[in-house]
C-alpha cells in the first residue's frame, strides 16, 4: 500500500494544478473511515470541530449527527460549498454544521477542539505554521492518508481495506 501512496499524491498532484491556490483537489473519503478519523480523534458532543477542505461536507455532517459536534468545514470550491450547504440544511444540521466558502488559510481556528485535513504533504506543511500559532493546548488533528512533517503523532491507524479496494492511513497529533 505504501507504494501507492506516492503515486495517489501525484495523480491529486495533477488535479490541482488547475489552480494553485487550492490546497487540495476533491477526492472524498468513504464514509467507514470519515467514522474512523472522528472517533481517533476522540470528538465529543459539544466539541467544536473543522474539516479542512471539506468537499461535499460529510466529515462535517457526520460530526453534527452522529457526534453531536458543532461541525464547520472550509471548502474553496463554489459548487461543493453549495453542495454540502444545501444537504445540512436539507438534513436540519444547520444549528450545528456549517461551510465556510473560502481559503484554509484565511480562517481563525483558535476555538478547534478537533480539526480534520485530507491534504496534500506540500498543503500540510503550508497551513501547518498557521495551525501551529493558532490551536489551542490540547487541540487534537487526524490527517488522512499524509503526515505533518515535523510532527510525531501521538497514534497512526491504517484501514486495512475501505471496500473500495485500497488502504488508508490516519494519523492523531495533538497540540
Amino acid at each position: 500500500m505504501r507504494c501507492l501512496l506516492p503515486a495517489l499524491a501525484a495523480v491529486l498532484c495533477l488535479a490541482q494544478e488547475n489552480d494553485p491556490r487550492k490546497l487540495a483537489p476533491y477526492y472524498p473519503t468513504p464514509e467507514t473511515v470519515v467514522e474512523k478519523m472522528l472517533q481517533l480523534g476522540g470528538l465529543k458532543t459539544g466539541e467544536k470541530m473543522f474539516d479542512l477542505g471539506s468537499g461535499d461536507g460529510r466529515i462535517v455532517i457526520m460530526a453534527a449527527r452522529k457526534f453531536g459536534a458543532d461541525s464547520t468545514g472550509v471548502e474553496f470550491d463554489q459548487s461543493l460549498w453549495k453542495q454540502s450547504t444545501d444537504r445540512i440544511k436539507s438534513l436540519g444540521l444547520a444549528k450545528k454544521a456549517r461551510i465556510i466558502l473560502g481559503d484554509i488559510m484565511q480562517q481563525d481556528y483558535s476555538s478547534a477542539d478537533l480539526l480534520t485535513v485530507y491534504l496534500l504533504p506540500d498543503s500540510n506543511d503550508r497551513v501547518r505554521p498557521l495551525l501551529e500559532k493558532q490551536l489551542k493546548k490540547g487541540a487534537r488533528i487526524v490527517a488522512h492518508d499524509f503526515e505533518f512533517a515535523g510532527w510525531t503523532p501521538e497514534k497512526t491507524v491504517t484501514i486495512e481495506d475501505d471496500g473500495e479496494g485500497r488502504s488508508h492511513t490516519l494519523f492523531l497529533y495533538r497540540r
